[in-house]
């Protein structure tokens, strides 16, 4: 019997078949969820002689049912109604996709995201067809120990009818004995059904972990949050040396300066992997997630408008970061490019820690705020013109994009006042005047 297992996306339908004596399944391909999939999943249907479909269920981590559900559930619809006869079940699932891809990136280097969806669907359907019994097999043959069992049960029920039409003191022996057998054998079948619930039970949750990468968080933070999760310092390291450049829509990383860092391109966001997830492929996620930011808002075009290149406005995006909160942001990324536009410095003390923390992290021989500002690095933009010589931070998306559309202002200045709000100023005067009156305490903290 064969049955067609599907992966139901908004954008493309992932497609796998299994046949139920080998139960092995296999990615066919996908299809275009653009009008035309119904005749596509029909023709793949007579072509496999079959119109048992399984589709994925999506469910939240706590099992509950999202949008994402109701979207298939509908599709199951539509799809009994387009195909006459069409059998359809579910299978519920949760992170197929993230297992998907990293199937595929341990055997490619390359690979289209309808190759993601196509294995997402044979996840599934192998995921159904492992508990799944055909229609034609009424009932599984009882285990030799259960036969044991219930022929012993049979033996002392005969002896029981047996006692019974004896009607002596035996028949109350016997009665007992036989008793205890069928409550001996309804144990074990009790029991052995608890065993079986277990082991589909444990099948069904899969084991995953959480990791989130906050904006403005630095590589080195990321390399500690992967250590305290357990990965060995030694895996971390070479995963952060990889050459990630080579995976497919991740070219952009090629863009960056030789010897340049990932700082500035794992990009802000919780994600979700499965146990024995590779500190790698979980970085790989986090760039990933980059690049669909840098995508889909044409990051690369809007920072030419600026006159910036990708890795110039990722490095602004990451100083903005850790500068101003969202809302500000625009503003601050308007008094940078201004600055930058006429020649001035960019005097950011974010950079001039950053600087310090590559150097001098434990502030040993940069004990006052006098030291920390002449700290030579190309990071301190206090002393050297133009950007700093790479990102400070990750940048979350509200950064990235604030360095693409600055706000209408004219300002130089600014400053964070001890009430934490953000006081802007034209000239110099106008930010000591500011200074005095709302910084007393902040502008005071040691770098």
């Amino acid at each position: 019997m064969k049955i067609i297992g599907l992966d139901v996306g908004e954008k493309r339908i992932g497609v796998a078949k299994v046949d139920s004596d080998t139960r092995i399944a296999v990615p066919v391909g996908f299809v275009l969820a653009d009008g035309s999939e119904w005749q596509e999943i029909a023709k793949i249907a007579r072509l496999n002689n079959t119109n048992f479909f399984v589709l994925g269920l999506p469910r939240s981590n706590e099992g509950n049912e999202t949008k994402q559900t109701l979207y298939v559930r509908r599709f199951a619809k539509t799809l009994a109604e387009k195909i006459p006869g069409a059998k359809v079940r579910f299978q519920d699932e949760s992170l197929t996709s993230i297992e998907a891809e990293m199937r595929l990136i341990k055997r490619k280097k390359k690979f289209e995201k309808g190759e993601i969806d196509a294995e997402a669907a044979s996840i599934i359907l192998q995921d159904f067809v492992e508990h799944f019994t055909p229609p034609e097999v009424k009932s599984k043959e009882p285990t030799t120990s259960m036969k044991k069992e219930v022929d012993k049960a049979k033996m002392k029920s005969k002896k029981l009818k047996k006692a019974l039409m004896i009607g002596s003191p035996l028949a109350i022996i016997v009665i007992l004995l036989g008793i205890t057998g069928v409550l001996k054998w309804r144990d074990y079948v009790r029991w052995q059904r608890e065993q079986e619930y277990a082991e589909m039970e444990a099948a069904m949750l899969p084991d995953v972990f959480s990791f989130t990468i906050k904006p403005g968080e630095t590589i080195y933070e990321v390399k500690e949050a992967l250590i305290g999760l357990g990965y060995p310092k030694s895996e971390v390291e070479e995963a952060f040396l990889y050459d990630y450049s080579a995976i497919e829509g991740l070219e952009f990383l090629a863009q960056r300066p030789k010897g340049a860092t990932l700082e500035g391109y794992l990009y802000g966001e919780t994600y979700e992997f499965f146990r024995g997830t590779s500190a790698q492929e979980v970085l790989t996620m986090f760039l990933q997630g980059m690049g669909k930011a840098i995508t889909e808002n044409q990051l690369e075009n809007r920072y030419a408008a600026q006159g910036l290149t990708l890795f110039e406005g990722v490095t602004l995006a990451s100083i903005v970061q850790k500068e101003a909160p969202s809302p500000e942001q625009p503003t601050v990324a308007q008094v940078f490019l201004t600055r930058l536009e006429s020649g001035m410095l960019l005097g950011s003390d974010v950079t001039v820690s950053y600087a310090l923390d590559t150097l001098d992290p434990d502030r040993d021989s940069h004990q006052d705020n006098q030291a920390a500002l002449a700290v030579d690095s190309c990071y301190n933009t206090r002393l050297y013109g133009g950007l700093p010589c790479g990102p400070i931070s990750n940048p979350g998306l509200s950064a990235l994009l604030a360095v693409t559309e600055p706000s209408d202002t004219a300002y130089l200045y600014f400053l964070t006042g001890d009430d934490g709000v953000m006081y802007y100023s034209y000239t110099e005067s106008e930010h000591l005047a500011n200074a005095a009156l709302h910084c007393a305490e902040l502008c005071q903290i040691s770098l």
